[in-house]
């Protein structure tokens, strides 16, 4: 089964989360209902099994909370996926969401990189403030070691914009991350 446990706590988050790439249940809670919203987005669109609890510094904001889920997400995916053999590696998705449409494409490479590109016409949605989408992706690829291009290129609502990148990285992922007959899938033999 291709699980992975995780718990992190910093002075400023206090992390929980038990990942399966494979399917399983879905418990989440960060404190951030738009953010909780696109976890559960992430989790319906990619098969995912995620049960998460983060208890951050939200009297401040949401930035420690989101970026550091955004990290023990990505410790938990790099854990699960293993010596990354016998998957096929790459992934991408467009995904329409009413007038936004989102880009993901991405690699389980072992090579960490993040290219994103989306400017959100409102700064905030909910308690969520959207600027932390792209530190949340910087966090996943950076310790899941994944290079990954996200792009959200139009739109005129921040919510369908943000919702329209995290579906597209959830079907990226989980193409990417589907069990092949094969080996390593790379001409060096290893990631």
């Amino acid at each position: 089964m291709r699980t992975a446990e995780i718990h992190r706590k910093t002075h400023e988050t206090d992390i929980e989360l038990r990942l399966s790439l494979d399917g399983g249940s879905r418990d989440i809670s960060t404190g951030v209902g738009f953010f909780d919203h696109m976890l559960t987005a992430l989790c319906v669109h990619g098969g995912l099994g995620l049960e998460l609890r983060a208890r951050g510094d939200l009297e401040v904001d949401c930035h420690h909370t989101v970026e550091d889920v955004g990290i023990v997400l990505g410790q938990a995916l790099k854990e699960a996926l293993g010596d990354r053999s016998g998957i096929k590696r790459y992934g991408h998705a467009f995904i329409p969401m009413d007038e936004a449409l989102g880009f993901c494409a991405l690699d389980i490479s072992g090579r960490p990189f993040l290219v994103f590109e989306g400017d959100f016409p409102q700064a905030v949605t909910g308690a969520f403030d959207c600027c932390m989408t792209e530190e949340f992706f910087r966090a996943v690829a950076m310790n899941a070691e994944i290079t990954l291009h996200l792009r959200c290129g139009y739109g005129k609502n921040s919510h369908h914009m943000i919702e329209a990148m995290f579906k597209a990285f959830a079907h990226a992922l989980k193409d990417a991350a589907e069990v092949t007959e094969g080996g390593v899938l790379s001409s060096k033999g290893v990631l």
